[in-house]
């Protein structure tokens, strides 16, 4: 029991300092407005200013506008491929499910920049077929387009797992019992898939509402502001206004806050349950003639989502000028020469982001493995506490976190901080990126039961023997896996990285964002590919991972 208790303690305090600090200090900051100067004058002076600012009414609404098509988007691709993937025998399936998974790999920045150099005037489409769409894409129609198809993966996977077991079963018995194919969709397949549908829509409409990368490239040239930019300007235009970044960011988190809690509703209160235990596995049904535009339709969603995106940034990448166009002679390597140049500033960029990528890895999983076990095995006082501060990140944006950090680490009256040093990016990342090891572990954990534990204590071995020596070997190949996720997330971020890095730290996705910005855009994208490659392999190696071990 003490062991546990210390345990618990060391625990709840870790998780202070990565998830309490950073959202206490944007709450601080917004009531105090002189508090990044050490005083606490003038509680609530910058509330009033910045809510009646007609700007934040535009930046609020557009916010919502853009997560509300993007959800409306997603929807209509994730929704029919989905229920297509689960309810029928594809050929091929696995293979597309791997497609799928690529644009959400993609990073957002790099695929908005993509589609930038492949529809902007004389762009990649323009020299192969003679049009461009420039004027679509820096709009607002364009921005949600580019932003959609990095998100409706997550609708396509909730959808096809949702229905591929229980609900294409039940659906079959519907139709023996005489129902008509439509009315067993309507009345079986679709009850049983809504939570898993309205669920995956709610997190498309966080991540849409979170996303800085993609509005940031294409939103600004279409005059189109969204809270996240409007956060991120607050800190980079003069004069910064410290006051106003956090009320907004407050702002964000409530609509992150009211996405994540409206999900876990649906989940608990909109449930559907089968009465006959375990489901057993039904066989997909057959195509028939609506095999090949079904794989039309999947053959056309990875051309749009995959192959146009990746075409731009490998043309980009491979090719020596920009002005040579797509022609054999202007194909080179001098880019991705450049970048594996020994002592290059992008070499020690991707040095920065590996490293920082396996720090991450290693302390988020480190510590969701202890919240898990102290929340799903143990009995330890707070535990309803540690299993909500382990979650609250994901109603956390990256831009927040940033924010908070900042506020927290940058004040006068500290002698030692992180700020302006790796550390304070290795703090955002495990914020960040801590839900990840949780879930995964809280997943395992549930399946093991308290049996095992109670064996190996009842054997005499202590409750670390027992968490070390029994548990950890059992949920390893989850936990792994989910630290590769983190591994290959952190690698990537960019929002928290372009406000936190110092100026003598650059990390891969800065070190692409700023190539972006100065005209560089064949070594950016040379990186891109390189960045894109080592994320898509980790993922699939995690994937693969827990097929073999589930």
């Amino acid at each position: 029991m003490l062991a546990n208790r210390w345990l618990s303690g060391t625990t709840l305090t870790a998780l202070g300092l990565l998830v309490g600090v950073p959202l206490c200090f944007v709450a601080l900051q917004a009531v105090f407005p002189t508090l990044a100067q050490g005083s606490l004058a003038n509680p609530f002076g910058a509330v009033v200013p910045t809510l009646s600012d007609p700007v934040l009414v535009e930046l609020t609404v557009n916010t919502l506008r853009l997560g509300a098509t993007v959800v409306l988007l997603a929807a209509l691709i994730g929704i029919p491929l989905g229920m297509l993937r689960g309810l029928y025998r594809l050929p091929g399936a696995p293979v597309w499910d791997l497609l799928m998974l690529v644009p959400f790999m993609i990073p957002p920045y790099i695929a908005a920049m993509g589609w930038i150099m492949l529809l902007q005037p004389n762009g990649y489409l323009q020299q192969l077929v003679g049009v461009n769409f420039g004027r679509l894409l820096f709009s607002f129609p364009g921005v949600a387009f580019v932003m959609t198809l990095n998100v409706f993966p997550v609708v396509y996977f909730a959808v096809s797992r949702g229905t591929s077991a229980a609900a294409a079963r039940l659906a079959e018995v519907g139709r023996v019992c005489g129902g008509s194919a439509w009315q067993c969709f309507v009345r079986i397949t679709l009850p049983l898939a809504a939570p898993g549908i309205a669920a995956s829509l709610l997190l498309v409409f966080a991540m849409a509402i979170e996303e800085y990368g993609t509005p940031a490239a294409l939103a600004s040239n279409a005059g189109f502001f969204v809270l996240v930019t409007g956060i991120e300007r607050r800190f980079s235009e003069w004069p910064i206004d410290l006051p106003g970044a956090a009320i907004l960011s407050l702002i964000l988190v409530t609509l992150a806050m009211a996405a994540f809690f409206g999900q876990r509703w649906l989940l608990a209160t909109r449930s559907f349950e089968t009465a006959t235990g375990k489901p057993a596995e039904s066989a997909p049904r057959e195509l028939g003639r609506w095999r090949w535009p079904v794989l039309g339709l999947f053959g056309a969603t990875v051309l749009v989502s995959v192959v146009a995106p990746l075409f731009a940034i490998a043309a980009t990448a491979f090719s020596r000028t920009l002005s040579g166009g797509l022609v054999a002679d202007n194909l080179s390597l001098t880019h991705f020469s450049a970048i594996a140049a020994s002592g290059s500033e992008a070499g020690r960029a991707l040095g920065t982001s590996l490293s920082l990528g396996l720090g991450a890895a290693l302390v988020t999983g480190v510590l969701g493995a202890l919240v898990s076990y102290l929340v799903v095995m143990s009995r330890a006082r707070g535990r309803g506490l540690l299993d909500a501060m382990s979650l609250l990140p994901n109603t956390m944006p990256g831009v927040v976190v940033a924010v908070g950090l900042i506020l927290a680490w940058n004040q006068p009256a500290l002698a030692v901080t992180p700020y302006n040093t790796w550390a304070i990016l290795l703090l955002a990342y495990c914020c960040l990126l801590l839900p990840y090891p949780v879930r995964y572990a809280n997943a395992a954990l549930r399946q093991v039961g308290p049996s095992l534990e109670a064996a190996a204590r009842v054997h005499g071995a202590r409750a670390a023997v027992a968490l070390w020596r029994v548990l950890l070997p059992v949920i390893a190949p989850s936990l792994i896996a989910s630290m590769l996720l983190v591994f290959a997330v952190a690698s990537r971020e960019l929002v928290a990285s372009l406000l936190l890095a110092s100026t003598g730290t650059q990390t891969v996705s800065v070190f692409i964002w700023r190539q972006f910005e100065q005209g560089s855009l064949g070594q950016g994208m040379a990186m891109s590919l390189v960045t894109i490659a080592v994320t898509t392999t980790l993922m699939v190696a995690a994937t693969v991972w827990l097929q073999r071990r589930g």
